[in-house]
């Protein structure tokens, strides 16, 4: 027997099965599963990670660039992660990083040309993999599962 089969079991924490408690371990469970299945795929499929298209899709979305604070605020990461990711995009010409000529200090980000095609190749394949991924759930459970993530998301905006 192995030590977890021999140990005694302890009791849950006060509050352990609320149905707060078993809706975070499904959310988080949800995520998991398709966040793996996401970054498999761009790793099979593109040679690229999806911390790599998460910031491609920031920057798309800001065709005028972004400051390395507010993309990694916007990615909800460390300036030292976005750095290094960047990095890595400029080395294969998807970036460009440009001193702020407001602000000397800090440099804008944007996309170049081959950046926007080839966020656009992923971004194809990412919707696909996406709609595979909720394929079998019915449209009118889509909806409704949308719209409570959006509830829980402003609710959760107002505990910050």
């Amino acid at each position: 027997m192995s030590p977890v089969e021999t140990t005694s079991l302890q009791p849950l924490p006060e509050g352990a099965g609320t149905p707060e408690l078993r809706m975070w371990v499904r959310l988080l469970a949800c995520a998991k599963i398709g966040e793996k299945q996401l970054r498999r795929r761009f790793e099979e499929e593109f040679d690229t990670t999806l911390p790599r298209f998460d910031v491609l899709a920031a920057l798309y979305r800001t065709p005028d660039g972004l400051q390395m604070s507010a993309l990694s605020r916007d990615l909800l990461v460390s300036n030292g992660n976005v750095t290094v990711i960047i990095r890595q995009l400029q080395k294969q010409g998807l970036v460009l990083s440009q001193i702020n000529p407001n602000d000397g200090r800090s440099a804008i980000v944007s996309l170049t040309p081959e950046g926007r095609t080839r966020f656009l190749e992923l971004a194809e394949a990412h919707h696909r993999w996406i709609a595979a991924l909720f394929a079998e759930v019915p449209e009118a459970q889509k909806d409704a599962l949308a719209e409570l993530l959006g509830n829980l998301r402003g609710a959760l905006g107002k505990n910050r």
